[in-house]
């Protein structure tokens, strides 16, 4: 069996996301959403790390062979202690190309499996977490770009009072959104 590993921040997973997790399915056996703690994002994290697996747990729950998991440090480690036979990461465009090969060539030195690019789709290609926080910070309207859960956790978020509050923990109700739903036809990596 083939394993996986597609790391990242995901704060908050898009629809971009879920759809390279499809698309990573469909070349390997099991794939794992791996979230990391990100220093160098910490400023202009929105959820905990809790939050973002619950959201992406949600956002993947009709998956059955993807596993959401939190890396605790480096990458190459935890692909080491899980046994991933490859690295998978979404690229929008050349921007994100130039910041993933570097790290790929480092994690490859480290002793992490190679690191296999996928192309974001081209209705995904311009959205990111962070245009999506930006969007929904000024109240437009993101139901569009990200599962159902994420979209009412984005406005409860929001809508917290105070600097870097996120609102609590995501609701239960989560489960329940379906990555099929029609509003979530647009995706990005």
């Amino acid at each position: 069996m083939t394993l996986a590993v597609y790391p990242g921040t995901f704060d908050p997973i898009t629809l971009g996301h879920v759809d390279v997790v499809r698309r990573a399915g469909s070349v390997f056996d099991r794939v794992i959403l791996g979230i990391a703690r990100n220093a160098t994002k910490d400023g202009s994290r929105l959820f905990s790390i809790e939050e973002r697996v619950a959201l992406a747990r949600a956002a993947l729950a009709d998956l059955p062979d993807v596993e959401v998991a939190v890396i605790p440090g480096l990458l190459a480690d935890f692909c080491a202690r899980r046994g991933a036979d490859a690295i998978v990461k979404g690229l929008r465009n050349g921007t994100d190309f130039d910041a993933e090969v570097p790290m790929a060539l480092l994690n490859r030195e480290l002793g992490a499996p190679e690191t296999f690019f996928l192309a974001a789709a081209p209705t995904h290609a311009h959205v990111s977490s962070s245009l999506v926080k930006d969007v929904a910070r000024h109240g437009g309207d993101v139901s569009g770009l990200v599962p159902p859960g994420v979209a009412v956790a984005l406005a409860r978020a929001l809508a917290a009072p105070g600097p870097g509050a996120t609102g609590g923990p995501p609701s239960g109700d989560l489960r329940h959104a379906s990555p099929e739903s029609p509003q979530n036809r647009r995706t990005n990596p």
